[in-house]
């Protein structure tokens, strides 16, 4: 069965299902060659991941989305630890919940197995992590016009903390039968960001990186998902935690509703913004045609300067005035 796909069964199979098994165990657990009791065990209760009692890591979750997954899995009844490279702002998070606070620089494997120690120490075996971490930059001028230094961060943050963290919990989780790995990218990833060659290629890469992981691990019950969004509004593209939210733009509560019914499903793909189904769809049924719409979307929204607009573009606007 591929990664995502519906488990169909006829109507024998389903009162099978039904005589045997208690109402409160769907098919969901038993498309993962999970028994009831298993199923049950590992949180597919009515057909959804249930992270009530469970131990969770979320890095870069000192704001923004980091901050808004944290809340919220602590709101599911999950223990919460709260990792980011702002010591204060992680313990002002974590303080909002009885959370645990652990500093951590996502691009050094020897503090992202650190965190892991600790958040196992205080709370147990880590049931699901979360590298949400994530920065932008933009670019000066062409394509590849970013510096080293630039390209080197997002591809330390964006996808080696993503490998880190999987190389310090997937030998427990696998022993353990059971896990989740939850991995920020971005619409991005599927798509491309205007204007940020960077961003763009090392969420790609991201992606790739999530669909390995399901790939090879899925059989020993190991749950993989990656976060999608388009526009956000976190302090990362400028906006305060008050911002006004327009058309096309996400509060971080909003992403964070999406993600936990994402987890609850076993969605592969958490796409925040519906929209980005039909994008793919296109690209994928005309890549050429897909190019051309892109230059024309470029064309649109950067400034007389050469910069890209955001605000504009969210606008629906040109900003080439």
């Amino acid at each position: 069965m591929r990664v995502g796909a519906v488990l169909r069964l006829d109507p024998c199979q389903k009162c099978l299902l039904t005589r045997r098994y208690s109402p409160g165990l769907t098919a969901k657990g038993l498309a993962y060659g999970m028994n009831p009791p298993q199923a049950k065990k590992r949180g597919f209760v009515g057909g959804r991941m249930d992270l009530k009692d469970k131990t969770a890591i979320v890095t870069g979750a000192g704001r923004g989305i980091g901050a808004a997954i944290a809340r919220r899995f602590a709101a599911e009844g999950a223990r919460v630890v709260v990792a980011d490279l702002d010591a204060n702002a992680a313990q002002a998070v974590a303080a909002e919940f009885g959370g645990l606070a652990v500093p951590c620089d996502v691009t050094d494997e020897a503090q992202v197995q650190d965190l892991v120690a600790r958040a196992e120490a205080q709370f147990g075996p880590v049931d699901l992590f979360c590298s949400n971490a994530g920065v932008f930059f933009g670019e000066p001028d062409h394509a590849a016009s970013a510096s080293n230094d630039v390209w080197q961060r997002c591809w330390g943050i964006h996808v080696m903390a993503q490998v880190y963290a999987a190389r310090a919990v997937l030998p427990g989780m696998i022993a353990r039968g059971e896990g989740y790995l939850l991995h920020m990218a971005s619409a991005a990833g599927l798509l491309s960001q205007i204007g940020d060659a960077a961003y763009s290629a090392t969420k790609h890469a991201a992606v790739g990186f999530a669909e390995s992981l399901a790939i090879s691990h899925g059989d020993q019950g190991i749950r993989v998902s990656v976060i999608c969004p388009q526009y956000v509004a976190t302090p990362m593209l400028g906006y305060d935690e008050a911002a006004e939210v327009t058309q096309g733009l996400l509060t971080p509560d909003a992403v964070a509703d999406c993600v936990v019914e994402g987890i609850a499903q076993e969605q592969f793909l958490i796409l925040t913004h519906p929209e980005v189904t039909q994008y793919i769809r296109f690209k994928s049924e005309n890549y050429d045609k897909w190019l051309t719409n892109m230059r024309r979307l470029r064309r649109s929204v950067l400034d007389p300067d050469g910069r890209f607009d955001l605000q504009a573009m969210l606008r629906g606007e040109s900003a080439r005035k």
